[in-house]
């Protein structure tokens, strides 16, 4: 497939890495050539200097032979018009960063579409969403819902206390049929376990399961879950906000934020919230606001450091829920050593979006999961899938991914060896970056 990416910044450049490892023609195009220059020295694509909102410059890019170009520059309006041109340039397919909801309402939408404006991604609001999740469900790192809840993905730290420690995954499975583990993430590294394996004190442990049943994963993870009421966010960021807005008025919200005029802004649009105008970085300040009687503590400022260093503070006052918005993917591991909480970054959730329309099958959903270096794909069965034909124990799927769950009609069921998915079926698959081309043609 060819893919034209415009704008060569974080989102830009980690989608260009992801895309270029799987053989995919890959054209960046942004009107820095220090940008350009330094991601051509590290991934093997062709690089296009010039405007993303320039006929002349697009026409450089090949684009009339191109299946999808996205724009991910960090202006929107440049983004939205330079799908419209692409458009009309003959692409395939158009993606679009925004930053503006309004553009997401069903009635835009439409005449955006007829712009040549096929998708549109804020990643924002996604990560607001699992900042959300994490708030939410108190119990784990990361909680991905699927079909609206008819099956979950939970990510559980396990600490020394747990039942589930040194249990084989073949004793475990006989004793709760409904549960599944598919991966652990130990020592940075992803592990897709095998029947013999083991869970040790420290792993971060992927179960999938059903609603109905999720208390018992807690049970053996000996996870104590409880009611969030009182949040403090570090920064007034886009994401804060939004989360904001989501979260609605039952909660008792404090906002920490430096910059005045966003601290306005905040005021402003959310009645129900309390904000502070200060340096996140001040403990004298977080102490008189009340850090250590918080539920949870959300750190969403611009500053990646800042972030994990405003939840480490937080936890070691007691503070027993907290989320690091950790954009700087080289502290990814570092955050996840400090035992900080849940992380989220916005650039791995928009290329996860978006990936899911570079490959043949059909998806409704990717997620990329932030303690692991894993994806976890919901895909949908077609009639003549191969997946289809044959009990799951009767193919040679790849060893590094391993179907969950699938989802059929208002009902999720666990995978095991018998299952036979059928056509329309949603199957939930977790899988390293490694075989997922391999997955296509079970699926396409």
């Amino acid at each position: 497939m060819k893919v034209v990416i415009a704008g060569a910044g974080e989102v830009g450049t980690h989608l260009a890495r992801m895309l270029s490892s799987e053989n995919h023609d890959i054209v960046l195009l942004d009107d820095s050539p220090e940008k350009l220059a330094k991601i051509s020295g590290e991934v093997d694509l062709l690089t296009v200097t010039g405007s993303a909102h320039s006929f002349q410059d697009l026409k450089k890019t090949g684009l009339a032979k191109a299946d999808l170009f996205i724009a991910v520059t960090p202006f929107e309006e440049r983004n939205v018009l330079a799908c419209a041109m692409a458009s009309y340039l003959g692409v395939g397919r158009t993606i679009a960063r925004i930053n503006n909801s309004e553009y997401l309402q069903p009635s835009y939408r439409a005449k955006l579409n007829n712009m040549g404006i096929h998708e549109l991604i804020y990643p924002e609001s996604l990560a607001a969403k699992e900042v959300i999740a994490s708030i939410k469900q108190t119990g784990t790192r990361q909680l991905i819902e699927f079909s609206q809840g008819k099956l979950l993905l939970l990510g559980v730290k396990v600490r020394g206390n747990a039942p589930i420690l040194n249990k084989s995954f073949e004793q475990l499975a006989k004793e709760n049929e409904n549960i599944l583990v598919v991966a652990i993430n130990r020592d940075s590294r992803t592990i897709i376990p095998k029947g013999s394996d083991c869970i040790m004190d420290g792993d971060i442990v992927f179960f999938v399961t059903t609603r109905r049943e999720q208390q018992r994963v807690f049970e053996l993870t000996a996870k104590k879950t409880f009611e969030v009421k009182n949040i403090m966010f570090l920064g007034g960021s886009r994401i804060a906000q939004k989360a904001i807005e989501k979260l609605g008025d039952q909660y008792r919200i404090k906002v920490v934020e430096e910059d005045i005029e966003r601290c306005q802004q905040v005021a402003e649009n959310h009645e129900n919230v309390l904000v502070i105008n200060g340096d996140c970085r001040n403990l004298k300040l977080l102490k008189d606001e009340g850090l250590e009687k918080m539920d949870a503590v959300i750190a969403t400022t611009g500053n990646s450091e800042t972030n994990i260093l405003g939840c480490h503070l937080a936890k070691t006052l007691g503070v027993r829920r907290t989320v690091a918005e950790v954009e700087n993917l080289a502290f990814m591991g570092l955050a996840e050593n400090m035992n900080i909480g849940s992380i989220v970054n916005k650039k791995l959730i928009a290329a996860s979006y978006i990936y899911r329309f570079t490959l043949n099958a059909a998806i409704s959903k990717v997620k990329c999961l932030t303690a692991s270096d894993a994806e976890v794909f919901e895909f949908i069965a077609k009639a003549d899938a191969k997946i289809t034909q044959k009990p799951i124990k009767a193919f040679d799927f790849p060893d590094e991914a391993k179907i969950g769950g699938i989802i059929r009609g208002e009902d999720g069921y666990i995978a095991h060896g018998d299952t036979q998915i059928q056509e329309g079926d949603k199957v939930v698959v977790f899988t390293l970056p490694s075989a997922i081309k391999k997955l296509e043609k079970f699926f396409k």
